[in-house]
């Protein structure tokens, strides 16, 4: 698979990555075996940047990545992430950014995923009330120590962003990117291009919504969190869908799905992006990671531009509660 740098650190990951939070919660009951075999697909077709939080299934996910990574560690670049904080049997969560924090966070990290060193290490969600340079500051220590190779955010503006380079290189901004969700367009991605940061796209399928399998919220399993979503909700649903025939038709004469057409969208537009769509089926990771071989035209992507227009999409992205912590642009 092409590689793309990481940020301005020398290294490069594939162009395709794999968001693994789908493997503890959020979308139905996991199934560890199926999660398993695929990680193995992931690996196998090139991907090398696996992105977990300790947050997803209060340090679930990060045990199941553990176990995986104990005979297959091989090219993976590890990526994590602290400052949210959850507890079992409650839903919600709140935001740590506490230097003391961190620090003891980073080490559980480490413990759960069995390695001595996280590849990229982000913040996931930012606390105003902590100064930046506090919350950098002990990231940095971490780097120091060798306990973190490289820094990252999560769904930062592009001001904060500018801060956190001024304290300590920035690998990696994280945030939710796709035809349907188009806000990191306003100004954090002209910040990671001049600052010479990678934009890494999370749920760049929609939540699978891209991908033209979701046609109702009724035969989704009670616990999946896409059935509190403003966007999946009755006549906002019906609305959006309406945006899918034409990227259907335009996948049909490049002979490719859906997700495929909407991955390579997101790479020919941003030399800089990495997308890291999440998947329990080997097959549909296999074609997540064909989408990186396909070249869209300069007409097609200006297509796609226009067929998905902000204003064009009903509803917001995530439930007010779960918007917490998260900057604008």
């Amino acid at each position: 698979m092409q590689q793309r740098p990481l940020g301005m650190t020398g290294q490069t990951v594939a162009a395709i990555g794999q968001g693994c939070a789908l493997f503890s919660e959020g979308y139905g009951t996991p199934d560890e075996p199926q999660s398993l075999l695929a990680l193995e697909a992931a690996l196998e077709s090139g991907v090398t940047l696996f992105d977990t939080s300790d947050a997803y299934g209060i340090g679930h996910n990060e045990e199941l990545l553990g176990r995986f990574l104990r005979t297959h560690r091989g090219p993976i670049q590890l990526a994590t992430k602290v400052g949210l904080v959850r507890k079992a049997g409650d839903p919600r969560a709140t935001i740590s950014n506490s230097p003391e924090y961190i620090r003891s966070a980073c080490d559980a990290s480490l413990r759960r995923l069995g390695c001595d060193t996280i590849d990229l290490y982000y913040l996931q969600r930012r606390d105003p009330a902590v100064p930046l340079e506090e919350v950098i500051g002990a990231m940095a220590d971490l780097v120091r120590a060798g306990k973190v190779r490289y820094l990252g955010l999560s769904e930062v503006s592009a001001d904060t962003l500018r801060r956190a380079c001024s304290i300590h290189p920035i690998a990696a901004v994280q945030s939710e990117y796709s035809l349907w969700s188009r806000g990191p367009e306003a100004a954090v991605l002209d910040a990671c291009r001049a600052l010479g940061v990678t934009f890494v796209a999370y749920c760049p399928l929609g939540r699978a919504f891209l991908s033209g399998g979701i046609t109702d919220i009724d035969h989704l399993e009670p616990n999946d969190f896409r059935r509190r979503m403003p966007r999946f909700q009755a006549g906002a649903l019906e609305k959006n869908r309406e945006l899918l025939p034409a990227l259907e038709r335009l996948a049909a004469t490049r002979e490719a799905t859906c997700a495929q057409i909407a991955l390579a969208w997101l790479l020919a537009k941003h030399a800089n992006v990495v997308p890291i769509p999440g998947s329990r089926q080997p097959k549909h990771i296999r074609e997540n990671a064909a989408a990186a071989e396909i070249t869209l035209s300069p007409a097609q992507i200006q297509e796609l531009d226009t067929l998905f227009p902000p204003t064009a999409i009903v509803g917001a992205r995530l439930p007010a509660p779960a918007m917490a912590g998260i900057e604008e642009s």
